[in-house]
């Protein structure tokens, strides 16, 4: 009995070399489909190359637009392709969920629906990050069932999902705050593996203070302009506000709406634009937008003696966590963060200094005065 095909899948091929010490090939990534070896153009330290030039071969080589076939011969690759060309348009963040959907082709592109077992699912989540595990196999559960609705497949599988992982309760002191924002200030640039007298970390210094002061995602932070556009949120420094959510982007559940700029920010930002007129987006490096700031985020973080799970998101809980300490009301502050009240009493709620303080006093008060045996 033949043995069945394993279908596409990255081979890792080791350098070779002659009889006389001459190099034959060198080592590289390659596609090994059946009986074809095809070269990814990739090196050995290019991985995640590789993957990608895989995804695209698969999503080239079955083509659901083109010609899905009997239901019974339809692949997972099928599926995932199909969702993401239909769904691609109204995605919050298109290129995050296509770099989702490139590990779940690797892993479960050539396999059938009906071959998807609880097995399958939790060898993937041990192979992932537990959040990204999760959020992957979201995607995929998601997609199965955009199928099952298109009429692609008949039934589809119980995707299996890991646990949520515990909640990160990291937040930073003001003490931490002002580290941070020291060592991002006092960054310098670097030439030939020596210090130079020119500071790098203006950007992130501006990062984090937007990011602190406002609550905002990193992603909205930014990508904030100084003028209206269509394609990004933007600062109006004469009302004093900041329009997180760009103009033409859709609502999600990740909710942005404007809030007023608290005055030392506005202080801060409109001396930041009297410096430079000409700048388009208020978090630049070099005259260009910052899409993350995730390698001088980690630089400024050890500086300030801070360990790893410091990262720029805790900005936001700390925003929260602050809010909360001071007393704002959880409507205005739910509000202002851009997330719900029920979010933000049930993560960040126990920092509030009425949190559950009449039943902690009434605790300790000796009961009123019964007549017993009163009729």
């Amino acid at each position: 009995m033949p043995r069945p095909q394993k279908g596409a899948r990255l081979y890792f091929r080791p350098e070779s070399r002659k009889a006389d010490g001459t190099l034959r090939s060198a080592a590289g990534w390659f596609v090994r489909d059946g009986n074809r070896l095809l070269s990814t153009g990739c090196g050995p330290d290019d991985r995640a190359g590789a993957e990608r030039w895989l995804a695209d071969y698969l999503t080239r080589k079955h083509d659901p637009l083109a010609d899905a076939g009997p239901k019974e011969e339809i692949l997972v690759a099928d599926i995932i392709n199909a969702w993401l060309r239909a769904t691609a348009a109204g995605q919050s963040r298109p290129r995050e969920t296509a770099a989702r959907a490139i590990r779940l082709l690797t892993h479960f592109g050539q396999m059938k629906p009906g071959e998807i077992a609880g097995k399958a699912c939790r060898d993937y989540a041990a192979s992932r990050p537990a959040v990204a595990g999760r959020r992957e196999l979201e995607d995929l559960r998601a997609a199965m069932n955009w199928g099952r609705r298109e009429g692609m497949v008949d039934a589809v599988p119980a995707i299996q999902l890991p646990q949520k992982p515990p909640r990160r309760e990291r937040w930073l002191t003001r003490a931490e705050a002002a580290a941070l924002l020291r060592a991002a200030w006092n960054s310098r640039q670097k030439w030939m593996g020596e210090e130079t007298r020119r500071r790098d970390g203006k950007h992130l210094a501006r990062f984090i203070l937007v990011a602190l002061y406002t609550g905002s995602r990193a992603g909205n932070v930014c990508s904030a302009a100084w003028e209206r556009r269509d394609d990004a949120g933007w600062i109006d420094l004469e009302a004093g506000l900041y329009y997180r959510k760009p103009p033409a982007k859709r609502e999600t559940r990740k909710r942005a709406p404007p809030v007023p700029l608290p005055a030392r920010l506005l202080a801060h930002m409109r001396r930041w634009r009297r410096i430079d007129p000409e700048a388009t987006w208020v978090v630049e490096w070099r005259g260009r937008p910052v899409c993350r700031v995730s390698k001088s985020f980690r630089s400024a973080r050890a500086e300030a003696g801070l360990g790893p799970d410091v990262t720029p998101h805790v900005l936001r809980h700390t925003a929260a966590t602050w809010l909360m300490q001071a007393g704002v009301d959880m409507w205005e502050a739910a509000g202002y963060l851009g997330m719900t009240v029920e979010t933000l009493e049930r993560n960040y709620g126990h920092h509030h200094p009425d949190y559950l303080r009449r039943a902690a006093d009434a605790i300790g008060r000796n009961p009123a005065n019964r007549t017993e045996g009163a009729a």
